[in-house]
């Protein structure tokens, strides 16, 4: 009876570690089209998707920044990045900035600014927004113009500027409601503006078909599979994933890397942004799937809110090509079936 036991103790836990493999597979290999990959954020994941974009130009062909500002802001200090970079209260040097980006693309820390020639860069804040102040966005709209004036060839850069709609430190949503002026969980305010809609657009121009209701499948995937050479980037252990039907019939694909803002991951407000912040049915109509990385929150190293690195938590190189998180969200892509380049 004895050995039946232990038989059996075995097999549960056979089945459990199968459940476990089945509930959070790898990532799907998709027929992805290099020149529709892009990333967008809200607030740190849009201070994310610029690093993403400067660290690996060749990857993020397109960036939409919602409530963020420029690349380098926080200069890897914490209180850089509570005040100026958030509060403006000195506001960010733009010109400076950009000028340190060009620096380090000679130094080769983060990818070559010839890749950003036919970039496109949509910057969309709200003139309520008392979190990340309008001056810091502008910064970041200032910093694209500024690199794509001071580096040359890249006057084909598309840097579009949207900050005259009224809405606080959310994503907008096509629906309307009362959060839209407020800055409340899970930041998705109802504004009557479709703030998916319009960053696709800006990203990857007329849609294929109309946006109707998403009929694609949103699948988890384990994160922790893709950590760069076995490292922690202090990412949660599962993220998700959208497929449109056609991505997932293995037709030619674009992704969007969709990164949420703190306190926006999957833990703290469940599957609202995933589901609910407008991605889907436009991917639909775009044929484009949508990733949805995860992180988590920690006290050691300091991030209770699950924020997206951008002031260097996760290490020194945070923002440059050997950051934690960056190696993780390109090898993602990769992942996914990123067509090697020529």
């Amino acid at each position: 009876m004895r050995w039946m036991k232990g038989v059996c103790a075995g097999l549960l836990l056979a089945g459990l570690a199968v459940q476990a493999e089945q509930a959070a597979p790898a990532l799907p290999k998709l027929r992805l089209e290099a020149a529709r990959v892009a990333v967008a954020g809200l607030s740190s994941g849009a201070y994310m998707a610029t690093q993403a974009q400067l660290a690996y130009p060749e990857v993020f062909r397109g960036a939409a920044l919602v409530a963020g500002g420029p690349y380098g802001c926080a200069g890897g200090k914490l209180e850089t990045a509570l005040g100026p970079c958030m509060k403006g209260t000195a506001a960010p040097d733009a010109a400076a900035l950009a000028a340190q980006a060009r620096q380090r693309a000679e130094k080769g820390e983060i990818g070559a600014l010839k890749e950003l020639a036919h970039a496109k860069v949509y910057l969309l804040h709200g003139r309520a927004d008392t979190v990340v102040a309008p001056v810091v966005a502008e910064a970041a709209a200032h910093f694209y113009q500024s690199l794509r004036d001071g580096v040359p060839g890249l006057a084909g850069m598309q840097v579009v500027d949207d900050g005259d709609r009224d809405f606080a430190h959310n994503l907008p949503l096509a629906a309307t409601g009362e959060d839209c002026g407020k800055s409340v969980s899970p930041y998705l305010g109802h504004c009557g503006f479709d703030a998916a809609g319009e960053i696709f657009r800006r990203l990857y121009g007329a849609p294929k078909h109309a946006a109707v209701a998403p009929t694609g499948e949103l699948r988890r995937f384990s994160q922790d599979a893709l950590r760069p050479g076995g490292a922690d980037a202090f990412l949660a252990a599962e993220g998700f994933l959208y497929l449109p039907p056609a991505c997932a019939a293995g037709k030619p694909c674009g992704l969007l890397v969709a990164l949420h803002g703190c306190k926006q991951n999957a833990e703290a407000v469940g599957e609202a942004f995933v589901r609910e912040a407008g991605f889907n049915r436009w991917a639909d109509a775009y044929d484009v799937a949508v990733l949805y990385p995860q992180t988590r929150a920690s006290f050691a190293p300091l991030n209770p809110q699950a924020c997206w690195d951008w002031w260097g938590y996760s290490g020194a190189d945070y923002d440059t090509r050997q950051g934690v998180q960056l190696r993780w969200l390109a090898g993602a892509v990769r992942a996914l079936g990123l067509p090697a380049a020529r």
